[in-house]
């Protein structure tokens, strides 16, 4: 039987840890019969390396990221590079990052419902933000996805990482969904789970526009733990 590893970033916030506990046991829940285990790159163990260390036969590593960037391109898989060369009895494949599956764009939209988006309002897509273009370009397609999937133009993203000084660039968003005719903003965030960088982009926004609405991250969302078990049975039947 092939191996499910679930391979997220890891961070020293205690709700990313419980999030994506919660996104394992559904995947667990769905792949009845499969090996699920779970995975850090960093800060939270059992780390990528351990997880390998104890694995045997085929394992199909899932990134729970949500850019194709340097976590997904240089960081696990060197980890799983070596990991095959410690363990000789592991066959590893690794699948692609969840961020291109149109149903995320739905999981978004499903967490604006939950704090009752309105037409009038202005959405404000919020990223961790990478050093690879290609990365923060798909991001902005998914804005320009969620947008057309609310049909709503007033979407704008910004970076949790590049706010910019004196958050000028979030500043600036703001300013342009306001002159679009937005009545409040409302947050999406294109993350998995609540943490430092989502709190950070929070106090950003309250200062800058007060009522503003804050949608949760995606999170556990149904439709993120598909696209998760989606990928495994597509990498399966591949080989097979």
């Amino acid at each position: 039987m092939t191996t499910l590893v679930l391979a997220a970033h890891g961070s020293r916030d205690p709700r990313f840890a419980a999030t994506i506990e919660r996104i394992a046991h559904g995947v667990g829940k769905q792949l009845v019969g499969v090996d699920v285990r779970l995975a850090y790159l960093d800060l939270n163990t059992p780390t990528v390396q351990q997880v390998l260390a104890e694995c045997a036969g085929d394992v199909m590593v899932a990134p729970l990221l949500l850019s194709a960037a340097f976590h997904s391109k240089v960081d696990l898989p060197a980890l799983v590079e070596q990991a095959c060369a410690d363990n000789p009895a592991i066959d590893v494949r690794q699948l692609p990052t969840l961020g291109g599956d149109p149903r995320l764009v739905t999981a978004l939209a499903d967490r604006l419902d939950e704090v009752g988006v309105r037409p009038t309002d202005g959405v404000l897509v919020t990223a961790v933000g990478s050093s690879d273009d290609a990365a923060d370009g798909a991001v902005h397609r998914r804005s320009a996805e969620l947008a057309a999937a609310l049909g709503n133009p007033l979407v704008q993203t910004v970076f949790a990482t590049r706010l910019g000084e004196d958050n000028n660039n979030l500043r600036a968003a703001i300013r342009r969904l306001h002159r679009g005719g937005a009545r409040r903003i409302v947050v999406s965030p294109y993350f998995l789970s609540a943490g430092l960088l989502t709190e950070r982009v929070d106090a950003a926004v309250d200062a800058l526009a007060p009522g503003a609405q804050i949608a949760g991250p995606l999170g556990a969302h149904p439709l993120l733990v598909d696209v998760v078990c989606d990928r495994y049975r597509a990498a399966v039947h591949a080989v097979v």
